[in-house]
């Protein structure tokens, strides 16, 4: 069962004043189906996610005053993607105000990146009808300045497996090697923790597949390897 909705104000510092507009983001397409309801957060996923293309445009556009067209692009896709959304919608706790169909709780649809990307999005757009642009505007660059404070880093995890592979041949002549370290949960919600090591360095990642925990590990490589080496962000802006 989510938790109250109107407990959802606290989480976001706001009180939404049409109710009913909240719980349509918080509802998942599988409780809509379950209850019967009209109604689900496809609609303002949609719209969330035009909101955050044009307040992060904005915010990349005056934060990197001398960046070129193509690389503000990949900038901003790099913060709009599933991996970005859901990190940002655990780190608000939104998943737990979710209202979901018994199966999608049941088998952990709940905690997937993809689920809680969307309905980052969703909330994103209900935020916007209700509090105006200003308001959702201040609310999204404060949390992405809070989580992601230097946003070129986040090119890094575009294709992180691929970035990685690049600059170890280029640096080391060798490919990096990935271990599958351990895997836990139960069998319809596996979490695998992936190892990978490259030059001096290792690291690891942790997913629900172990195509993605190898992406996670080679993501927080990088980003070792990018405290060291500023010539890495320069090889792939």
């Amino acid at each position: 069962m989510a938790e109250d909705i109107e407990k959802f104000k606290k989480q976001i510092d706001y009180n939404f004043k049409n109710k009913a507009l909240l719980r349509e983001a918080l509802t998942h397409r599988t409780y809509a189906v379950e209850n019967d309801l009209k109604y689900d957060n496809q609609r303002l996923e949609f719209l969330g996610d035009a909101v955050l293309e044009i307040i992060l445009s904005e915010y990349l556009f005056n934060l990197y005053p001398n960046a070129a067209e193509g690389e503000m692009t990949k900038m901003r896709s790099a913060m709009v993607n599933q991996d970005s959304l859901a990190i940002l919608a655990r780190k608000m706790d939104f998943g737990k105000f979710l209202l979901a169909g018994k199966g999608e709780i049941e088998s952990g649809g709940c905690e997937r990146d993809s689920t809680l990307s969307d309905l980052f999005e969703a909330i994103t757009g209900a935020f916007y009808l209700d509090a105006g642009f200003e308001t959702i505007k201040k609310f999204i660059i404060e949390l992405f300045k809070k989580e992601f404070p230097e946003p070129e880093k986040l090119l890094l995890g575009l294709n992180p497996k691929g970035m990685l592979q690049e600059y170890s041949q280029k640096k080391w002549g060798e490919a990096p090697a990935y271990e599958v370290i351990n895997v836990s949960g139960p069998d319809h919600n596996p979490l695998f923790e992936v190892e990978v090591k490259v030059g001096q360095i290792s690291a690891t990642g942790q997913a629900s597949s172990r195509k993605n925990a190898e992406s996670q590990a080679a993501k927080t490589a990088l980003l070792r390897l990018a405290e060291s080496d500023k010539s890495l962000m320069e090889m792939f802006s």
